[in-house]
């Protein structure tokens, strides 16, 4: 959103060199006019700078040094198709695991000169969502737990300690995650609930709950989504130490 006209992305595009990458963050943002001059770019390495105006107007083909151009997106289905289509590789990232946060926690804890063994680091990473940003956020917590409450060093004990108390559990689960899984459970019988009633009874804004917590739910199995709403999955319930119900899948 940042780059509003084309001859602001035009601007940018001048300043490259041979070899350079551009990166543009959440791509699927840039308005068609911006999108349109990138077409160019993409295909020729060449962008047309039109000067003056009304009947002085000209165009101006200039080149561009080959460069490579990055788009990343949290919505491609929002990418349109000339755009989607120019480039040449399209790859999905995934999240990240336990072991890879882990290197990136104990890296983290270096830069901050906080003691850290593997399974504090570990500890953070199990909770982290497969998130980089989320484990860098909770380690900053735990050190200062560590440093307020303990010697300074980070250990499975400390770690764990701090998120709990946090309020964020094995699963990574925090305090809204838990009420829309309860809620599921206790108010609607495990489902289905639509949408708009789920949110109301959690008090939180439905395309919060549908954006922000229901992507990470899904992917642990904790709810399913079906055509008459949403419903709570038999680890959902063991995750709560809760009785299964028979009719629960």
């Amino acid at each position: 959103p940042a780059i509003t006209i084309p001859g602001e992305i035009v601007a940018v595009l001048m300043t490259l060199k041979d070899g350079d990458i551009l990166f543009i963050d959440e791509i699927h943002r840039l308005s068609k006019p911006v999108e349109e001059t990138l077409y160019s770019a993409m295909e020729d390495f060449a962008v047309d700078i039109v000067m003056g105006k009304d009947t002085t107007a000209r165009s101006i083909h200039t080149k561009l040094p080959r460069f490579t151009l990055i788009g990343a997106t949290t919505r491609p289905g929002l990418l349109s198709a000339p755009l989607r289509d120019r480039f040449g590789i399209i790859g999905h990232m995934d999240y990240y695991t336990p072991e890879e946060l882990s290197t990136i926690v104990t890296a983290s804890a270096a830069k901050l000169n906080a003691p850290i063994d593997y399974e504090g680091a570990y500890q953070i990473a199990l909770r982290s969502r497969g998130t980089p940003r989320l484990a860098n956020r909770y380690l900053k917590r735990v050190r200062d737990y560590a440093e307020v409450r303990y010697d300074g060093r980070i250990s499975k004990e400390v770690a764990a300690a701090t998120l709990d108390s946090l309020e964020v559990d094995t699963l990574g689960l925090d305090n809204n995650d838990r009420n829309i899984l309860l809620a599921i459970i206790e108010r609607f019988g495990g489902g289905p609930v639509g949408l708009d009633n789920l949110a109301a009874t959690v008090g939180e804004d439905s395309g919060t709950i549908e954006d922000v917590y229901e992507p990470y739910l899904l992917q642990h199995g904790l709810i399913i989504r079906t055509p008459k709403g949403r419903v709570a999955t038999k680890e959902a319930y063991e995750h709560f130490g809760m009785p299964i119900p028979e009719n629960v899948l």
